[in-house]
């Protein structure tokens, strides 16, 4: 039997969820309702099957992944905004991703690369590595504590809890009511914020490889290198998937778990429900019947 892969992300007032062939949106309107809009996926292995080799999948797949999540953000928007004066063109959607991945770049690749410079001299080329690694993660964890103070972008941290907890009740078999998928953890293993911050501690050691070149050749590895590390990390992930009661797997997940905290909070029963218009519509598009049908992929 071929499993359906299931992941999603949280967008404005609403869920996305993805499957195989099918990737929705289900968004709560101003006058309550909640509406719920498919799209169909075209993944670049099926032209292309030796993009599915180890590691590179993982590559493509977190560009997908991107691609998919700016689709989804944009058509929740569609929906979630109902001033039809205030609209959201794929240009202005577009130079907001450059911006973003620009500041992106330079905040969490480039400043930490030129913070540890001075200490090249002092310091071993791993304890070099270590040190930028942990300036990286400090940083990024206090750009999460930041924006988390924003109403907006809480409300859109409980959407991703509920997302997380929806997926939780399916995998156990639960029934897909508000009540009982609110029982569930809003933490989830395969989230991209694991993602993340496994990618971050591989950085550690694949930087501490390359030894300490000048400042500009230092920050072009890191660019090149960020790919990769990311299909490792995404082939980790996907192993975590499937042996979650592994004590290793456990230490190895940890840290992504902790940071989760940060977030993912708990969502309302209306939230909650979202997100469960979001999943049962995916599962009538792929045509699931049974729980054994499907393979979660990272929420």
């Amino acid at each position: 039997m071929k499993k359906v892969n299931i992941g999603g992300q949280a967008v404005l007032e609403g869920v996305m969820l993805r499957g195989k062939t099918r990737w929705v949106v289900a968004v709560r309107k101003n006058d309550q309702q909640i509406v719920v809009r498919e799209r169909t996926i075209k993944p670049l292995s099926d032209k292309f099957p030796f993009l599915n080799f180890f590691v590179l999948r993982g590559i493509v797949a977190l560009f997908e992944s991107l691609s998919l999540g700016i689709k989804a953000i944009m058509l929740s928007a569609e929906e979630s905004v109902e001033d039809e004066d205030i609209t959201i063109s794929s240009t202005e959607m577009t130079i907001s991703i450059v911006v973003a991945v620009i500041l992106g770049v330079g905040l969490f690749v480039v400043l930490p690369a030129y913070a540890v410079k001075f200490f090249d001299k002092q310091v071993s080329t791993i304890g070099v590595s270590i040190i930028e690694g942990l300036v990286r993660i400090f940083l990024f964890i206090g750009y999460l504590v930041a924006i988390s103070r924003m109403k907006d972008i809480r409300r859109f941290f409980e959407y991703h809890g509920a997302e997380h907890k929806t997926i939780h009740a399916f995998e156990e078999g639960a029934d897909l009511t508000p009540g009982s998928v609110a029982k569930f953890s809003p933490l989830h293993v395969r989230c991209g914020t694991a993602f993340l911050i496994l990618v971050f501690i591989i950085l550690v050691f694949a930087f501490a490889l390359i030894g300490k070149p000048p400042l500009f050749e230092r920050i072009l590895w890191r660019i090149l290198l960020i790919p990769i590390i990311a299909g490792v990390s995404y082939e980790i992930i996907k192993i975590a998937g499937n042996h979650q009661d592994n004590l290793l797997i456990k230490i190895i997940m940890k840290p992504g778990l902790w940071l989760q905290r940060l977030t993912t909070k708990e969502p309302s029963e209306d939230e909650i429900e979202v997100a469960i218009a979001a999943l049962q519509k995916l599962l009538s598009l792929e045509g699931v019947e049974k729980r054994e049908e499907v393979e979660t992929a990272m929420p």
